[in-house]
């Protein structure tokens, strides 16, 4: 089982959300990049079975500096790139100071709206040696004025990048994905994405039984480590 872990920043606090291996290590790492629905309770046993998988894993609370009584959705509409960009940060800093951690092998995971900031993370911090992407959104969207969108940073990119798509998703849509992938060409960045017939936004939340579709994320899970060991367990 996890545990909160906070971290210093901006003068205050935030939560990560954290899991280990069992033995002293030091292990790879991966940073997830939560999904709308935060720290809930999909994103806790992700972290968990991360750990199960032997990665030091941790989720930080990318709305702290939303009221304590905001729910998800109003949480989520206050988050404004820079921030990410510093609780990312903030995050990576305090598992290169552990010494569980291997501090050459930090990866970045995402779903949904986590998906879209995994890109963001991987484009601005050359720390993370692999990022993985569940169904990422919105990468033509900037949070805070004057931010460049994901889709515009993807050229920043400097590990490789696996993702994991839904055919019947509208955002991102097929052709979306298409445009991705030709960006990410373009750029030279070393990527393999992974469609799924019959499956939508969300197939991995095993919370949402309407949009999860089993044996899509039992497939893409085993793909994810398949990728996190060839990369990060060297």
């Amino acid at each position: 089982m996890g545990h909160m872990e906070p971290v210093t920043i901006d003068g205050g606090e935030m939560n990560v959300y954290m899991a280990e291996p069992a033995g002293a290590g030091p292990h790879p790492a991966i940073l997830l990049t939560f999904h709308r629905g935060g720290i809930d309770e999909f994103t806790c046993k992700y972290i968990d079975d991360l750990a199960a998988a032997g990665y030091v894993a941790a989720a930080p609370n990318f709305y702290h500096r939303s009221p304590a009584d905001a729910d998800a959705g109003d949480a989520q509409g206050r988050v404004i790139d820079s921030d990410m960009v510093a609780d990312m940060d903030a995050t990576v800093a305090m598992l290169q100071g552990r010494d569980s951690v291997q501090g050459d092998a930090i990866g970045i995971v995402g779903h949904c709206f986590g998906g879209r900031n995994s890109y963001l993370g991987a484009a601005t911090n050359s720390a993370f040696k692999a990022c993985a992407v569940f169904y990422g959104g919105n990468t033509t969207v900037a949070r805070g004025e004057g931010r460049p969108t994901p889709f515009e940073l993807m050229k920043n990119i400097t590990c490789p990048v696996m993702g994991f798509f839904g055919n019947d998703d509208q955002n991102p849509s097929p052709d979306d994905i298409d445009k991705i992938d030709a960006e990410l060409t373009r750029h030279g960045v070393r990527h393999v994405f992974h469609r799924y017939d019959g499956a939508g936004h969300a197939f991995q939340n095993f919370t949402a039984p309407e949009r999860y579709r089993e044996e899509a994320a039992r497939d893409a899970q085993a793909k994810l480590l398949a990728f996190l060991n060839a990369e990060l367990k060297r």
